[in-house]
C-alpha cells in the first residue's frame, strides 16, 4: 500500500506524542493500516488528513485504556525512549518536540487535552479539523487547548543549554557515574536535582522520586557497584553476562547515557539540563521499554 507507506512515519509520530510509547504508537499505526485496508483509495479526498484522523482516534482511544494500566503500574511511569539519531530513517518523523521532559509532562495532561496540544502545537493543524478528530466544536477544542497549553507552560522545563554542551555535560556523567565518582556528580547536579527511575517492577530502581544532589548521587554509585549490577543481570536473565559498556546515544532529540550488556541496552539515563546544571535525572530499566534501542 504505497500510499500509508508514504504516510507511516508521520502516523508514527502522531501516535507517540500522544501515547508516549513506540510499542503502543507502532500497535495503533497497524490497526490504521487494516482499517486502511479495508477503505476504496478512490473515495478519499485527503488520504493524509484521513489516515492521520483514524490513527489519532485509535491512539486517543488507547491512551485512555494505558492511563488505566498505568495506576497500578510499580513506580513512576517514564516514556519510552526513541532514538532520533540522523540516520534512524523511520523515525525522522519524530526528531522534533519528543523531548522526554515534555513528554513526561503531557502524561498530566486528560487523553483529549494530550492529543489537542500534540495537533496543534507538533503538526500546526486547524482547530476546525482537530474538533472533527476529537469530536468536538471548535470553540471547545480552543479551550481544551489553551488549558493544555498554560499546563505545558507552567510545569514544562526550561531548555537553555545547547546540544553540544548537554552532550559534554553527558559525557562528564557518563564518567562520573562509570567511575563511582560521587564529589564529580554532586559538582554536576543542581541542589535540588531530581531522579526519576523507571523499572516497573521487572528491574531494580526507585519506587519513589530520589531528590538532593547527595541523595541521587549516593544511589546512582550504589547501582553500579559490581554486588548490584550481578543482582540486576541475574534479574532479567542475564547471569555470568560481564561486558558492562557506557556509551552515548541521541533519544528523542537528546544525548542520553546508553548502560549495555550481552548485546543488549539494560538502562537508559536521559538528563535535563538547566544554568549548566543537571536539574533532573530520567533514568529508564525497565526492559520492555528499552528492548527496541541498540547499544552505543
Amino acid at each position: 500500500m504505497p500510499t500509508f507507506e508514504e504516510h507511516r512515519s508521520l502516523l508514527t509520530g502522531v501516535a507517540y506524542r500522544i501515547l508516549g510509547s513506540i510499542a503502543d504508537a507502532e500497535d495503533v499505526v497497524q490497526e490504521a493500516w487494516l482499517r486502511w485496508a479495508n477503505v476504496d483509495e478512490t473515495s478519499v479526498e485527503d488520504a493524509k488528513a484521513y489516515l492521520v484522523r483514524v490513527t489519532s482516534r485509535l491512539a486517543i482511544d488507547r491512551l485512555r485504556w494505558a492511563k488505566s494500566r498505568r495506576e497500578s503500574y510499580v513506580g513512576p511511569w517514564l516514556p519510552e525512549p526513541v532514538s532520533t539519531a540522523p540516520d534512524v530513517a523511520e523515525h525522522a518523523e519524530l526528531a522534533d518536540s519528543v523531548e522526554l521532559a515534555l513528554l513526561v509532562v503531557l502524561e498530566t495532561l486528560s487523553p483529549l487535552e494530550r492529543a489537542v496540544f500534540v495537533l496543534r502545537e507538533a503538526f500546526d493543524m486547524p482547530f476546525s479539523e482537530i474538533g472533527e478528530i476529537i469530536g468536538r466544536a471548535e470553540p471547545a477544542t480552543r479551550q481544551l487547548a489553551r488549558r493544555a497549553r498554560e499546563h505545558v507552560r507552567e510545569k514544562r522545563p526550561r531548555f537553555d543549554v545547547d546540544r553540544a554542551e548537554r552532550r559534554r555535560i553527558t559525557e562528564r556523567f557518563i564518567d562520573a557515574a562509570a567511575g563511582g565518582d560521587l564529589d564529580e556528580l554532586i559538582e554536576l547536579f543542581a541542589g535540588e536535582v531530581t531522579m526519576v527511575s523507571d523499572g516497573g517492577g521487572k528491574a531494580r530502581a526507585a519506587l519513589r522520586i530520589i531528590t538532593g544532589a547527595e541523595n541521587v548521587s549516593r544511589y546512582l554509585q550504589s547501582i553500579n557497584s559490581p554486588a548490584n549490577i550481578a543482582r540486576f543481570m541475574v534479574s532479567i536473565g542475564m547471569a555470568g553476562i560481564s561486558d558492562l559498556s557506557f556509551g552515548v546515544a541521541v533519544l528523542n532529540n537528546a544525548p542520553a547515557m546508553i548502560i549495555s550488556a550481552g548485546g543488549r541496552v539494560i538502562t537508559v539515563v536521559s538528563l535535563l539540563i538547566v544554568d549548566g546544571r543537571i536539574d533532573t535525572v530520567y533514568l529508564i530499566a525497565n526492559p520492555e521499554k528499552i528492548a527496541h534501542l541498540t547499544p552505543a
